[in-house]
């Protein structure tokens, strides 16, 4: 049987994940502060030799034990595969710090089946601090259950968000939102890791976090920490949240609708 049609044993995946998250960690951690190799995908958008070696190492571990297993990387785009077992990955979120030497970057796994997000993966190899998720089970930070924080009135919560690299071209661009919360809240992070900004809430160190115009890789993992640590997960509108990363609110379910609601008033007049 081939492993295209055997059971899943998702604690082995879990297993998997958490290892070569570690690893990538572990080669980002010896790299970083070095001269880097940075080209751009976009105006702002760079991408360094770091985040093609340690996406080639995570594909190499992935295929090497799960050969026809399906892999979605924000660098290397998808592997073709016979597989309903789909793994997500950033190599390097945060790679605009890294480039700079600004010490705030993480990898992020996550594997999905046909219906959702089964495992989540977030690794900080900086601070080592491991996140990890699996459906329907508790999130655990370094083996310590998670659990999202219990603010319950705007004024008092931190928020983080983050902006598209587009954002000096288009009239969408999280400006006026942030500039909402931030004179209605405690504060407002941008520290430039969606994934982290995700782990953060699942741990409760942040109360509430929005984004839009993100990739998967971005938030397949951190989305599954928040829920996993008894968070809230919509778009803008209050819709599922759909995966994706088009758009994002994720919340210690207290705040949701104050969140919600702010982004509705901000943006009514956006078409």
């Amino acid at each position: 049987m081939s492993d295209a049609d055997a059971p899943v044993d998702w604690s082995t995946l879990l297993d998997l994940a958490t290892t070569l998250a570690q690893e990538a960690g572990a080669e980002l951690q010896r790299r970083f502060g070095q001269q880097r190799t940075i080209t751009l995908k976009g105006d702002l958008d760079p991408v360094t030799d770091a985040d093609h070696a340690v996406e080639t190492l995570i594909r190499h571990g992935i295929h090497s034990r799960f050969p026809t297993h399906t892999i979605l990387g924000e660098e290397q785009g998808l592997s073709p595969a016979h597989s309903a077992v789909r793994w997500i990955v950033d190599p390097l979120d945060g790679t605009v710090n890294y480039a700079h030497g600004f010490p705030h970057f993480a990898v992020s796994i996550a594997i999905a089946d046909a219906q959702r997000v089964q495992v989540g993966v977030v690794y900080d190899p900086l601070r080592h601090e491991l996140f990890t998720a699996r459906y329907g089970q508790p999130a655990y930070l370094n083996g310590v259950r998670l659990q999202v924080s219990v603010t319950t009135e705007l004024q008092r919560a931190l928020l983080a968000t983050g902006f598209p690299y587009d954002r000096h071209r288009k009239a969408d661009n999280n400006h006026r939102e942030f500039n909402a919360f931030n004179l209605s809240s405690q504060g407002v992070r941008r520290a430039g890791v969606a994934s982290l900004d995700l782990a953060y809430v699942a741990c409760g160190r942040v109360d509430g976090y929005w984004e839009q115009n993100l990739g998967p890789w971005d938030v397949a993992a951190g989305a599954l920490l928040v829920a996993s640590a008894g968070g809230q997960l919509s778009t803008y509108t209050g819709e599922p949240f759909d995966g994706l990363g088009h758009q994002i609110v994720a919340s210690n379910g207290h705040l949701h609708s104050a969140l919600l609601a702010t982004l509705a008033n901000v943006r009514q007049d956006l078409s």
